[in-house]
């Protein structure tokens, strides 16, 4: 069914292990079970179908690399599972905006005498197919600028943070007017914190359990722990990852959810504490605490490959705005909420072209 031309916005851990990704299972069979990913053949579309043509960041360590010595640029510190080969597709610089908040400053440089490229201008001499937003936490103007020059260049947008655009009605209007598509928002990992906290909440509920109260608390030493210390830059990422979870309650829960603190030394591995209190028969109480321990980066990457071939379907036939049942199996705050089994059904629907 040809390529899929793919840029990304944001150089970091995530951008890094899905361009490994790519590389890793380009030669994976139809047959074969790939980890973290619903198919090898997407409605005909394979792993190696993705091709990365441009890619925006603005660190002056990464800025001028090839994407295949970037991804492996410090601050990145996820684990690299692939040797990439040089791509040929040089990290232009962005526009910075609000990208970087105070804890990011001190370790991203930025070369102020070196102009922000024209973005949408190289979206359409790359002939993008598809933007992916991978920008820091809390970059508010600045994933609204990437949208709208995924607008203006025409091409399909991913946007993997908890900023809220494709959720957003006025957004999600403007994509389907352009005939664009979008999915979004805040990406799922495979599994990470947030799915495995909906499924033990699920669980209880199906067994009839009252749940009372609940929370998570997740650390990690990237840098987007580093950038989430700044608290003003959280708000849409506890809003985000809290709605994942209440969605499933059809009662209120007091919650807390969200990141929690930055430990250097853990690098990209984030762990997470679950806390859920609960009663049973007999108004007996129960307590479930659950410790998840991941490599953060890499638990995204497969989900985004099947992201990247939904929005690329949904322009092959021509389907504009929110992806519906796409985004939500695959992020965390959809347009509208599902089950993780209702939405994945209506993935393979869509896949099916039901």
């Amino acid at each position: 069914m040809g390529k899929i031309n793919v840029a990304i916005a944001g150089v970091g851990n995530c951008a890094s292990s899905l361009v490994q990704g790519v590389e890793y299972y380009k030669d994976a069979r139809e047959d074969q079970f790939v980890p973290g990913l619903m198919h090898v053949n997407f409605g005909g579309y394979h792993i190696r179908d993705i091709k990365f043509v441009a890619a925006f960041d603005v660190d002056a360590n990464k800025v001028g690399k090839d994407l295949a010595e970037a991804i492996f640029t410090p601050p990145n510190c996820t684990v690299k599972f692939c040797n990439v080969p040089p791509l040929g597709v040089e990290v232009m610089k962005g526009p910075v905006l609000d990208g970087l908040g105070k804890y990011l400053r001190s370790v991203i440089p930025v070369d102020k005498a070196q102009e922000p490229v024209d973005v949408a201008q190289v979206l359409r001499d790359s002939r993008a197919d598809v933007l992916i937003n991978y920008l820091p936490v809390g970059s508010y103007e600045g994933s609204r600028y990437y949208a709208q020059q995924a607008l203006e260049a025409g091409c399909g947008f991913i946007n993997c943070i908890p900023e809220f655009i494709v959720s957003d009605k006025v957004w999600g209007e403007r994509f389907r007017q352009a005939g664009l598509p979008c999915a979004g928002d805040d990406i799922k990992s495979q599994v990470g914190a947030t799915i495995l906290h909906r499924t033990l909440v699920k669980l209880l509920l199906d067994r009839g359990v009252k749940i009372e109260e609940s929370y998570q608390l997740n650390i990690g030493g990237n840098t987007d722990f580093l950038n989430m210390l700044e608290e003003e830059r959280l708000s849409s990422k506890r809003i985000s990852k809290t709605e994942a979870v209440a969605s499933q309650v059809p009662y209120e829960v007091p919650l807390r959810i969200g990141p929690s603190d930055y430990v250097p030394f853990l690098k990209d591995n984030k762990i997470c504490y679950i806390h859920i209190r609960g009663r049973k028969f007999g108004d007996v109480p129960l307590t479930i605490d659950v410790k998840l321990s991941v490599e953060d980066s890499p638990n995204s990457a497969g989900v985004v490959i099947d992201a990247i071939r939904a929005v690329k379907l949904a322009l092959d036939r021509k389907i504009g705005g929110p992806l519906i049942g796409v985004s939500a199996y695959f992020f965390k705050h959809p347009p509208i909420q599902m089950s993780d089994a209702e939405a994945k059904q209506a993935v393979e629907d869509f896949i099916a072209g039901r």
